[in-house]
C-alpha cells in the first residue's frame, strides 16, 4: 500500500457524503494519525467548496486518512466506513444530494482495490446493510485540501445543529459498534 513521503504511515482516501461526518468518525479511530477533509475524483485543479457544491466538477467531498497499519488495517477502516454512512444511496447522504456526496473508495493500488472488493462482498453477505451497495471504486489520482474552516469541523462547532443532528449519531454509532477501535482520551 502507498506510504506517505516521510513516514511509515499508509493512506486511504474515502468519500462518504459530507466530509465533516467522515472526518469526525476517523479522527476518533485508534491508529489514525491524521484526517484531512478535501476533494478527490473530479475535473480541474484546486477546486473550492463552492465549485464542488455546485455538483458540476465531479469532485467528491472526501477525506485523506493517514494511518498506522500495525494498529488499524485498511480492511478495518473500510468496515468502519461502511458502518457509519449509507453505502446504498446513489449520490446522496441524508439531505445532501449530488455526485459530490457519493460513496466512493479511491484506491491507491491494486492491493487496496482487492481489499475493498473483498470487504464490499463481505458487507453485502453479512446482512447488516439493507440494500445494494452502490459505493464506487475509483483509482486515486489527486487529493485537494478543503478550505481551513472545514478542518475538525465537528469538534470546532459543537453547537451547530448539523453537528448535533447529523454527525453526532454517526459518532455514537462508532462508539457503540466499534468500542475497541476508539482512541482512549
Amino acid at each position: 500500500m502507498e506510504k506517505t513521503d516521510n513516514t511509515d504511515l499508509e493512506v486511504a482516501v474515502l468519500g462518504g457524503g459530507c466530509f465533516w461526518c467522515t472526518e469526525a468518525i476517523f479522527l476518533r479511530l485508534n491508529g489514525v494519525k491524521s484526517v484531512r477533509p478535501g476533494y478527490s475524483g473530479g475535473n480541474g485543479e484546486n477546486p473550492t467548496y463552492e465549485q464542488v457544491s455546485s455538483g458540476t466538477t465531479n469532485f467528491a467531498e472526501s477525506i485523506e486518512i493517514e494511518f498506522d497499519a500495525d494498529v488499524v488495517s485498511f480492511e478495518t477502516i473500510l468496515k468502519v466506513f461502511f458502518a457509519t454512512h449509507d453505502p446504498t444511496t446513489l449520490n446522496k447522504q441524508g439531505a445532501d444530494v449530488g455526485t459530490q456526496y457519493r460513496s466512493v473508495i479511491f484506491y491507491m493500488n491494486e492491493t487496496q482495490k482487492t481489499i475493498a472488493e473483498k470487504v464490499m462482498k463481505e458487507e453485502m453477505e453479512s446482512g447488516e446493510i439493507d440494500g445494494q451497495i452502490v459505493t464506487t471504486l475509483e483509482k486515486f489520482e489527486k487529493f485537494y485540501d478543503a478550505e481551513e474552516y472545514h478542518f475538525n469541523y465537528y469538534d470546532n462547532n459543537p453547537n451547530n445543529p448539523y453537528c448535533s443532528v447529523v454527525i453526532s449519531p454517526k459518532v455514537k454509532k462508532l462508539f457503540e459498534k466499534f468500542p475497541e477501535l476508539v482512541k482512549k482520551k
